[in-house]
């Protein structure tokens, strides 16, 4: 499979984010498309990660049909011959979409980003540490890094294509979306994320928090949308590692935030784009990094 920075398929496209493409499939579906772009820091970098995409889709695939039953969601196939047979246009075009892409009902997406946090950690530990608050509002005294939060906590916020997602308070959301549809992201966010986290410690992993999207589809139903507990939307830490007051190794992209931290700290790099160029190790390092997340989550090799 060869690395993708962008995609140029025979659809009208609709939208493209850091690493998705999305195109429209005539007016109640779209294809989401996977690149090998890899963003940290809120800076794409200029090199690919060579099966990120793929780990990325078949992930979230593998999530929704678990999910089956669970809650109603948007994924029609994630598999290149059926996407064809659906899609005719795309027939000379399998090498493009094979392992990345995924055929999804279209619908109009909530602006808010449903995050649950299982574990105080990342953004949510940093402003605890300083304040004893996650979006402004006060947690429990005594809260150590990594902690599990009993219960879990719904962390809401703003969807940003650019630049930071900002945490903001339920009753934000409920001022933004209503009463109802508040309560209903919520209520399917934790039932996800208890589903997810209950099958991921079978495998060993910890799903320390997660974020999900929803939108609601031409039946007006509420269906989860995107993507689901993969390295990206999501925090894995190993079962047998895990050892709260400090911060945990994760299967994610964590090889390249080192290499950039270090970057920054020698004032190599101030942060902002363009991002300086990685090491062929970085590179190697990151998509063995995604490759094992999908291994450990599934129980299966990745193959496309």
């Amino acid at each position: 499979m060869n690395a993708m920075l962008a995609s140029d398929l025979p659809l009208p496209r609709i939208g493209r984010g850091k690493v998705r493409d999305i195109y429209a499939v005539g007016d109640d579906r779209v294809l989401l498309l996977t690149t090998d772009r890899i963003s940290a820091f809120d800076v794409v970098m200029a090199e690919t990660i060579p099966m990120k995409g793929a780990v990325l889709t078949q992930i979230s695939a593998w999530w929704f049909r678990q999910l089956e039953g669970v809650v109603p969601h948007h994924m029609i196939s994630a598999d290149a011959d059926e996407i064809i047979r659906e899609v005719p246009a795309l027939k000379n075009h399998r090498a493009d979409i094979v392992g990345r892409a995924m055929l999804c009902r279209r619908t109009t997406v909530f602006p808010v980003e449903c995050v649950i946090r299982g574990y105080i950690s990342g953004s949510a530990w940093k402003e605890y540490a300083a304040s004893g608050t996650l979006a402004g509002e006060k947690l429990k005294a005594g809260l150590v890094e990594s902690e599990k939060l009993e219960p879990s906590i719904f962390s809401p916020a703003t969807k940003a294509e650019t630049g930071h997602d900002e945490n903001i308070t339920v009753a934000r959301v409920r001022e933004v979306l209503g009463h109802d549809v508040a309560t209903a992201l919520e209520g399917m966010a934790r039932t996800v994320y208890t589903f997810g986290e209950q099958t991921a410690r079978k495998q060993g992993i910890i799903i320390a928090d997660t974020k999900f999207e929803f939108g609601r589809d031409s039946d007006g139903r509420i269906i989860l949308i995107d993507e689901v507990m993969t390295p990206d939307s999501s925090r894995f830490w190993a079962v047998n590692v895990y050892q709260p007051g400090q911060g945990q190794p994760s299967f994610d992209k964590q090889p390249l935030r080192d290499y950039l931290d270090a970057e920054r700290k020698a004032g190599r790099w101030n942060g902002d784009a363009p991002p300086p160029p990685l090491p062929a190790s970085v590179v190697d390092a990151t998509s063995q990094r995604y490759l094992e997340a999908y291994r450990r989550v599934t129980g299966h090799e990745l193959k496309v």
